[in-house]
């Protein structure tokens, strides 16, 4: 073999070598506009407004994209309405509900008045007003309880102190005490993963290697197998077992990600866990958050137990790829960490710990695959300002739930926003939707509505309309504004 030739087999060689060793991940860029507060968790609003909680504070701020190109990098702060003056939680249930209200739950810090509080608001964004909600009969405390909507649209609480279960009634801000028969172990430390059947995955913290699914049809929690991997962390010096996010791919699988180095995968259509890879660094993720990417990937920081450095990771679904620090991410423990999809694609990361801001957008390396766009079954080709209208169509809610923590968080995004932008001036609205049909995942050929509402002050003229799920966006249809 001459010279020539083997310098080519061995440029060969290691083009291959390095095409397979380096993963594609995403990048970090941090918003033009950073808060002037120091921030917690983040919700996403039906009408793409980010809704940020202030740290330890009755204060909420929203994040408004722009109608540009520059979309939530540009974006800008406004104060909003505060929760009663006694109510400034750290570590609380939420959900954005079918109707478009947010609904925040417990503490378990409330430097207000006192830790573990039993106190909740509901938040209305056409009105920009909160009204107190009054604790479920007999709870004493909520604190950091796990919750999550179901399929049908209603807001479950599990408390943390015991197997109670209660399901809200948004029109009369009332709770009724659901059947938890079977549950193994209380809720404590332990977040719920909503599966494609309708049914509510979790991982115990307190009983091994054990995961469970409850049938909100039966009220019956059963056996879901070994985790094989142990995920949650032992505790040991009066430490709870803590426990990490559960987030689910397009593919049907839930990804559970440890408090120790471990993950596990379970897939939801055979209802089989199988072992993950172990965290290359030996860091894992206790109380902390994760969040789906619209490649499918899985977006989530780890680190040494309740201690910095954090470090990136993208799991694929078969490795745990390595991803870049954002500017103050080698300083922090994951579970300072918040990330909520946004309907751009993009993840927004914001920081929890009192003292550190910096806000900042992930965006994927690649995008998704066609089989998970939303797609429309009817829709109205012309439309007029100030007025309210319907949509139909398959996988509005999307394939994930969006993001997990666990139980001190919640900021599920599986509901279908709307985009309509003008063709001449290429400005983006995003419109209000409400009233959703189902709040499953996953929905397949079943077809599902939402409502969307069209501002007064929109531009008129041909546009083209989007729903959007989790940032993955339907193909465009034609609509006149009048």
């Amino acid at each position: 073999m001459n010279s020539r030739i083997r310098k080519m087999l061995a440029i060969g060689v290691l083009a291959a070598a390095s095409t397979a060793a380096v993963a594609q991940v995403g990048s970090w860029i941090p918003l033009t506009n950073q808060p002037t507060f120091q921030t917690d968790t983040a919700l996403l609003l039906t009408d793409a407004r980010v809704m940020v909680h202030e740290y330890q504070t009755a204060n909420w701020w929203v994040l408004t994209p722009t109608k540009n190109a520059g979309g939530y990098k540009l974006a800008k702060w406004s104060k909003i309405a505060s929760m009663p003056s006694n109510y400034c939680p750290l570590y609380f249930a939420a959900a954005v509900l079918p109707d478009g209200r947010v609904l925040i739950e417990g503490g378990e810090y409330n430097p207000c008045a006192g830790g573990e509080t039993p106190l909740g608001a509901i938040y209305d964004p056409t009105t920009n007003t909160w009204t107190n909600v009054n604790p479920p009969s007999g709870w004493t405390q909520i604190g950091d309880s796990p919750a999550i909507v179901l399929p049908n649209g209603t807001f479950m609480l599990c408390d943390a102190f015991s197997t109670n279960q209660v399901l809200f009634d948004p029109s009369t801000l009332t709770w009724t005490s659901v059947a938890a028969t079977g549950k193994s172990d209380i809720f404590s430390e332990e977040g719920l993963a909503l599966l494609p059947n309708g049914t509510v995955l979790t991982v115990d913290t307190e009983t091994g290697t054990n995961s469970e699914t409850y049938n909100p049809g039966t009220g019956v929690w059963s056996s879901a197998g070994s985790t094989i991997n142990v995920l949650p962390n032992d505790g040991g010096m009066g430490i709870v077992p803590e426990m990490g996010p559960l987030v689910q791919r397009p593919d049907g699988s839930v990804v559970a990600f440890g408090a120790t180095q471990h993950m596990s995968v379970y897939d939801s259509s055979t209802g089989t866990w199988t072992a993950g890879p172990d965290n290359p660094s030996g860091y894992f993720v206790a109380d902390g958050p994760a969040s789906i990417l619209t490649n499918g990937n899985v977006l989530a920081p780890t680190s040494p137990f309740f201690a910095g450095p954090t470090q990136f990771y993208e799991f694929d679904g078969t490795n745990l790829n390595a991803a870049p620090a954002t500017a103050s991410s080698t300083s922090l423990p994951s579970y300072n960490i918040r990330l909520l999809p946004l309907p751009t694609g993009q993840v927004l990361y914001t920081v929890a710990d009192g003292g550190t801001i910096d806000v900042e957008l992930y965006t994927p390396a690649t995008g998704p695959q066609n089989a998970w766009r939303p797609t429309f079954v009817s829709y109205p080709s012309t439309v007029t300002r100030g007025m309210s209208y319907k949509l139909k169509g398959r996988q509005f809610n999307g394939l994930s739930a969006g993001a997990a923590y666990g139980d001190d968080v919640q900021d599920a995004t599986n509901y279908p926003l709307l985009q309509i932008k003008n063709n001449a001036t290429g400005h983006i609205f995003w419109v209000r939707t409400h009233d959703h049909s189902s709040m499953g995942i996953a929905t397949g050929n079943t077809v599902v509505s939402t409502t969307f509402d069209v501002p007064a002050t929109i531009e008129t003229g041909a546009s083209t309309i989007h729903v959007v799920a989790n940032g993955i966006f339907s193909v465009g249809k034609t609509i006149t504004i009048n």
